[in-house]
């Protein structure tokens, strides 16, 4: 979530050689690495600063980490990296906690709950980092850089027009100890520099061995001998962004670094950092790039991935951003794509793939569904959320002075949960939810005209007799009140033989199953009846979620409708009504006893 900060040169980025050729082939002399986790627990840790909010790159950056130390069983550490105070955003730092916790990723140590290496907001420990950078001072491997800006501006401009690579000339090198610190007591203007021997080859746990492992010798041109020695603390007093995240880490007992490619870069200068410490580095592992699919980076200014628009704006689950971030770069050997962050907890290494990352946000939506249909399933808090949202979204669409006939007594909750049961397998969000079962929150239908699966007026198909169905419809609804449920009506259809009712050509009589072609136009038409055709649960869903009574209503209304497609002579009664009449064997153990 940070720009490269450090600064050869007033108002200019840095970036040494080493970093460039990194930065053109990021995989130059790569060896392809174990993907074994560490044998010891990981102190991981996710390092954001308040000058953005969180993004969907970097919800994976932390996420990586967080899984990381949860699988090894060790520590994942939250650090603010507030040092640029005149990019901060108000209100950014409490947004960032806001949303990782949405997410699901508390921290084991860090600003709010603490911990032993605190302070954890790098504003807070600006101390800290001057005796470093002092240290450095007193055993050579820094110097301060006494220069003016509008020399170094002059110096640079001067390279550039001659089209040499930028450095610096290590003018201030030289200055003995105590001058440098009599000037730097009488308050001068100075930076601080590290006094770059060599950029290290490092291993990262991606890439493997890489880096070009170059040391810092003077480069000979037409101009003057230049050195890729970095700002590590600047005229304000405060540290660049390289100087404190190594004394960070280091302090923090940070084992393991899981950032972007676009850090690789900079590891180099950092591995060189440590070695002027004397310290041990963590393992870095970058992980790729999030690129759209026409290759282009997605930018973290880009709204569309910023962690808002997901939850907020399109109603994601935190479930299924967690899951799909999961996802970005990273491979697994299980048989489904669809996890919940306790069982990534349990399955994640290190195998993460190199080269960029494409984000597919069709895979977002199809997570999406398969989370609302676990969500269904277990019931549980999430679900309850679930379908607070669908509430939600149907009192901002619908009248619920409308609803009321409905409802016959049950809170909206009680009435849209059996709906999300049944078709949680096309949620994607509670808009679109309730657009699509619309016609549960409204007595008024409109239905298109019924039109037969097979034509009546053809003469070589089987045709169902509309009386028929109304009979067996109406039939449907003959249950007593207390066994108006889903099994019930799935068993009195299966069991309901309609096949006397159906006309087959005699041509085609000995391959057609009529209880089937029955089935068939029953089915059609309750849909019809119910749902004005719309699609959605199945028919025992539909009647239970209606209930018995809006169930009837409708019935009775599309009867009503379709009456006129009834002939008024020769009605034949089919079997089903027969029975309705005779024994009611079709309702099975809810059959009157005699």
């Amino acid at each position: 979530m940070r720009s490269l900060r450090s600064g050869l040169i007033a108002r200019r980025s840095w970036t040494c050689i080493q970093c460039r050729a990194l930065s053109s082939s990021a995989g130059a002399n790569v060896r392809k690495p174990k993907n074994n986790l560490p044998d010891a627990p990981a102190r991981t840790r996710f390092a954001p600063s308040p000058t953005g909010y969180l993004h969907l790159g970097s919800l994976r950056t932390a996420l990586f980490n967080y899984l990381l130390a949860k699988r090894t069983g060790g520590q994942f550490l939250l650090r603010i990296e507030d040092t640029d105070q005149k990019r901060t955003i108000p209100g950014a730092e409490q947004r960032l906690y806001d949303d990782l916790r949405w997410a699901g990723l508390h921290w084991d140590e860090g600003p709010v709950v603490g911990g032993p290496y605190g302070p954890y907001r790098q504003s807070e420990r600006t101390a800290l980092y001057r005796t470093h950078a002092d240290e450095l001072i007193s055993n050579g491997h820094a110097y301060r850089c006494f220069c003016s800006s509008e020399r170094l501006d002059s110096f640079a401009r001067h390279r550039s027009q001659a089209g040499l690579p930028s450095g610096y000339d290590r003018k201030c090198a030289d200055i003995s100890a105590e001058e440098s610190e009599d000037r730097a007591s009488k308050g001068e203007s100075h930076v601080v520099r590290l006094k770059v021997e060599g950029y290290p080859m490092f291993k990262d746990l991606v890439y493997g061995k890489t880096g070009q492992n170059k040391t810092n010798s003077s480069k000979l041109d037409l101009i003057d001998r230049v050195y890729d020695d970095p700002i590590l603390l600047k005229s304000d007093g405060h540290p660049t962004y390289h100087l404190a995240n190594v004394v960070d880490d280091h302090c923090m007992k940070i084992t393991h670094v899981i950032r972007g490619t676009e850090w690789m870069p900079s590891t180099p200068m950092h591995m060189a950092l440590y070695n002027a410490f004397k310290w041990t580095p963590p393992q870095f592992g970058h992980v790729p790039l999030l690129v759209d699919k026409s290759g282009q980076k997605l930018s973290k200014r880009n709204a569309d991935i910023d962690l808002s628009s997901f939850k907020d704006q399109q109603g994601i689950f935190a479930a299924t951003l967690v899951n799909f971030a999961a996802l970005l770069g990273w491979s697994h050997s299980q048989k489904s794509d669809v996890f919940s962050l306790e069982e990534l907890e349990q399955i994640f290494n290190l195998k993460i793939t190199r080269g960029n990352t494409v984000v597919a946000f069709e895979k977002l939506w199809f997570l999406q569904k398969a989370h609302a249909q676990r969500f269904a399933a277990t019931g549980g808090p999430q679900f309850d959320e679930m379908a607070n949202r669908v509430c939600a979204a149907v009192e901002e669409s619908h009248s619920m002075d409308n609803l009321t006939s409905i409802l016959q007594g049950r809170t909206l909750f009680e009435y849209i949960a059996p709906l999300l049961h049944a078709d949680a397998k096309t949620y994607t969000t509670a808009e679109e939810f309730t657009k699509r079962n619309s016609t549960f929150f409204t007595s008024q239908l409109d239905r298109p005209s019924y039109t037969p699966t097979a034509s009546s007026a053809s003469t070589e198909a089987p045709t169902v007799p509309m009386q028929a169905l109304h009979t067996a419809a109406a039939a449907l609804t003959l249950v007593p009140p207390a066994h108006w449920t889903i099994e019930t009506h799935r068993a009195n259809i299966t069991s309901y033989d309609g096949s006397d009712a159906v006309t087959i050509p005699s041509e085609t009589a000995d391959v057609v199953n009529p209880d089937k072609i029955f089935k068939k136009e029953l089915y059609h038409y309750l849909r019809w009846a119910l749902s004005a055709s719309a699609p959605g649960p199945g028919i025992p869903e539909i009647m239970t979620i209606l209930g018995q009574e809006e169930t009837l209503r409708r019935i009775q209304d599309a009867k009503a409708l379709t009456q006129s497609l009834v002939p008024q002579t020769g009605r034949r009664v089919p079997k089903g009504e027969k029975k309705l009449q005779e024994d009611k064997s079709w309702m099975g153990t809810l059959a009157p006893q005699t």
